[in-house]
């Protein structure tokens, strides 16, 4: 991927994600790594052996141990002192916060389980996946990542209280990002995880993940703070890449099994979509922020089908060394700019059809900043197909506003 001075993001073509390879039989759900160099399975074996060595010390010692044990509890002084009140009840401010956070949403989350069928040389072979997933809808309409479910031939939700739906299918994907809908047949009154709003998170607000840990630990809850806004990656899953942009990024744990899981502030509202994780660092992981989904899931709602908006302009994200190099006077927003073959407004486009021209920088999406609310790309898809938004835009150093209705995108 690009230096991010240098790189384009499309609305079209340009920045559709390549499929990702389905996982390898036999193998949970894998974390999304930024490090495309990382093994398949190498961290989990890691872990593993490093608890056989744990255990194995605790062996060890155990006769050594056990004798001096019987001879403290032999002299009465040395007897333990039994509390007499419960200090797990105690809770501090910041604990009681995350408790109510985590109880209010921890009903709505599922975990995502899966059937990939692959041929090899033996044959055909099916292999179990897992993953998480969040209840958007009382009829059972499911938000999760789409690298979970990808290549899978049959797909099963548990939900918290245990209850497992065999009658699931998948309802649409979203073409420019790695998010997934699924839905229960038959399901009513599900517990619904509240949506919040992603624009206006601040670095260093403390956040938690839910989700379906090494696919073995349902509902596994850790805690962190945001770490910074707008990232953009290559992640990793088994064996396909692909470009992510627009990120948030937690030192919250995120663990295999976790993607398609959410991540939600201290009000138990869902603010991120946990969906990779840095292998090669300590508490390094990304959530696609939860406004890039409303878009297709009002729309979902509205009709039943799962589609995406589009603008139709190849853009560049302003930074300050952007602006140095394209003379900008402007030092945020989204500098409309052809990449090689790829046009700046797409032909019959919703932004042709506005009037919006190559060398353009829009500045708003509504009262939004590009840049400071949001990457212009993930802004787009809070809005479903049909609805009309303000764009400000500056344009030889003169601001206007244009009104542009967006149009449902077809690959």
């Amino acid at each position: 991927m690009k230096h991010e001075s240098q790189s384009s993001h499309s609305e079209y073509d340009a920045d559709r994600i390549p499929p990702v390879a389905p996982p390898a039989p036999e193998q949970h759900e894998q974390p999304r790594y930024i490090d495309t160099t990382a093994r398949k399975g190498g961290g989990s074996r890691g872990r593993l052996i490093g608890t056989g060595l744990a255990v194995a010390g605790v062996a060890a010692l155990a006769g050594y141990g056990g004798a001096w044990v019987q001879e403290r509890v032999d002299d009465p002084s040395s007897s333990f002192v039994q509390s007499t009140n419960d200090g797990n009840a105690q809770m501090s401010g910041e604990e009681k916060n995350i408790s109510e956070a985590v109880n209010k949403v921890s009903k709505s989350v599922v975990s995502v389980v899966t059937e990939v069928t692959s041929r090899s040389y033996f044959g055909m072979q099916v292999g179990e996946g897992a993953g998480t997933g969040v209840i958007v809808s009382e009829n059972g309409y499911i938000l999760t990542n789409k690298h979970v479910i990808d290549g899978a031939s049959n797909i099963q939700i548990v939900t918290s209280d245990g209850t497992t739906y065999d009658k699931v299918k998948l309802v649409g994907t979203d073409p420019l990002n790695d998010i997934a809908f699924l839905k229960i047949d038959g399901a009513r009154n599900l517990p619904v995880a509240e949506i919040g709003d992603s624009g206006s998170i601040r670095v260093a607000q403390q956040v938690v993940a839910i989700g379906n840990s090494l696919g073995q630990y349902q509902n596994t809850v850790t805690s962190g703070i945001i770490s910074g806004k707008d990232r953009p990656v290559t992640a990793q899953s088994n064996d396909g890449v692909e470009t992510l942009t627009g990120l948030l990024q937690t030192d919250a744990a995120i663990n295999p099994g976790n993607s398609g899981g959410p991540l939600i502030n201290t009000s138990g509202q869902v603010i991120g979509i946990n969906t990779a994780i840095a292998a090669e660092a300590q508490g390094i992981g990304f959530a696609i922020p939860i406004d890039a989904t409303k878009g297709m899931l009002k729309h979902l709602l509205k009709t039943g089908e799962a589609k995406r908006s589009y603008l139709g302009v190849n853009f560049i994200s302003i930074t300050p060394e952007v602006a140095k190099e394209f003379s900008l006077d402007q030092q945020k927003g989204a500098y409309v700019q052809n990449t090689g073959t790829t046009p700046a407004v797409l032909s019959g486009s919703p932004a042709e059809k506005a009037g919006i021209k190559e060398g353009d920088i829009i500045l708003k999406l509504n009262d939004d900043v590009v840049g400071e609310n949001g990457s212009m790309s993930n802004m787009i898809a809070e809005y479903a197909p049909g609805e009309t938004v303000t764009l400000t835009v500056s344009r030889d150093g003169n601001e206007r506003q244009m009104r542009v209705t967006l149009e449902e995108y077809n690959a």
